[in-house]
């Protein structure tokens, strides 16, 4: 089917006080494991392409993109374009001409007057060609190129009452706040702040998002969308259990020398990974 916007995925999700998974894709089999993992559970779905993914891939985002977007064309589940944690002026340019309907434009390792300053500019751009766009305020740990942060500072969490000026400020159309969840974690071991969830959501009149989601129990997911999150991001679960697969499967068959042998078992590893926290996510 074609292409969905995330706008209207996010939209719909916040209407039922459900949300939509988001999945960070860096391969074509990322691409091919989501949409496999999304089909499975009957549900629609954003794929997500991080400005890293992008540097990793020899800082060139078309042929990602245009693989995601030709696998989204022919998945029987609704599926969205988003471009995920972009710095670069120059990235986020890119984004309508590839594809995208949505971009994540990420100034929150800024002072708050510059990263308000940076994501008003972004914002006023971005809607200027259509696009819906997200920011961050606070700070969800785990990024590399910030430093370790505890997720529970003061510091570190998101202010109801500066989200409300930031979000009038910037006229940004969804807000990823710092509830305690952390990005690349490989334990689900992390706890939320659900009274501060509450709180934002009560005061503010834009969808939340939850980055850092792979750390957290399926417990803490289904709480976090009962608290207001609309969107979920989802990264390194699936890195997790495609490494997983791959190492047992060559473990199993060190002869073996064709990639799509086990490439092929990495994604449907992931594909079940999707499937499960889409499934976590529906029952919300």
């Amino acid at each position: 089917m074609p292409l969905v916007t995330t706008g209207e995925l996010v939209a719909r999700a916040a209407a039922a006080r459900s949300a939509v998974p988001s999945f960070n894709v860096i391969t074509l089999e990322h691409v091919e494991a989501v949409i496999a993992g999304a089909e499975s559970a009957r549900a629609p779905v954003v794929l997500q392409v991080s400005e890293n993914a992008v540097k990793f891939r020899y800082g060139r985002l078309l042929p990602l993109a245009r693989a995601a977007v030709a696998a989204a064309e022919r998945a029987a589940v609704p599926v969205a374009l988003h471009l995920d944690h972009v710095q670069s002026d120059g990235l986020l340019r890119q984004a309508p001409d590839a594809g995208f309907s949505s971009v994540m434009y990420d100034a929150s390792h800024l002072p708050y007057p510059d990263n308000l300053a940076a994501t008003s500019a972004a914002a006023s751009w971005a809607h200027a060609q259509g696009l819906w766009i997200e920011a961050e305020l606070g700070q969800v740990a785990g990024k590399d190129d910030r430093p370790p942060l505890d997720a529970h500072a003061p510091g570190a969490r998101t202010d109801p009452d500066q989200a409300r000026a930031f979000v009038a400020g910037s006229g940004v159309d969804a807000l990823a706040v710092a509830v305690g969840s952390v990005h690349a974690m490989t334990t689900r071991t992390a706890t939320l702040d659900h009274d501060l969830l509450e709180r934002l959501s009560a005061t503010l009149d834009v969808p939340l998002v939850l980055h850092g989601s792979s750390g957290l129990p399926d417990g803490e997911l289904v709480a976090a969308v009962a608290g207001g999150i609309a969107k979920v991001n989802v990264g390194t679960a699936l890195n997790l259990a495609m490494t997983g697969a791959i190492r047992t499967f060559l473990a199993a068959h060190p002869e073996a020398a064709d990639s799509r042998a086990y490439l092929s078992v990495g994604r449907e590893a992931m594909a079940r990974t999707v499937e499960r926290i889409t499934g976590v996510l529906a029952r919300a």
